[in-house]
């Protein structure tokens, strides 16, 4: 499974997506912290950033006896870049199409 493959698969589930963007909107967060405002326990939290931390979205610290989970810096990068790939050959065959078509 390719880079963008794994963060697709992982953000694909709407509670990681949801953890994911918490984490990267307001910063460092605990899982408890997390849970807190979540209909689920903890332990799913944590479960979830373990997750979303093995497809490198999140990168954990450990304070004292916590661990703290801040969005990892370029995250985006494997998936903002395929889009951007796809995007580039979707205008390549309009320029294409526009050409035959004498446009």
């Amino acid at each position: 499974m390719t880079a963008p493959d794994r963060t697709f698969a992982a953000l694909a589930d709407p509670t990681r997506r949801a953890l994911f963007e918490a984490v990267a909107r307001s910063g460092p967060a605990t899982a408890t912290e997390l849970a807190r405002s979540r209909p689920i326990t903890r332990q799913a939290v944590a479960k979830h950033l373990s997750v979303l931390q093995a497809v490198g979205l999140v990168a954990g610290e450990r304070v004292g006896r916590e661990t703290r989970f801040t969005a990892a810096p370029g995250a985006l990068e494997d998936i903002t870049r395929w889009v951007a790939e796809v995007g580039a050959a979707r205008d390549r065959r309009l320029e294409r199409l526009q050409r035959q078509l004498g446009r």
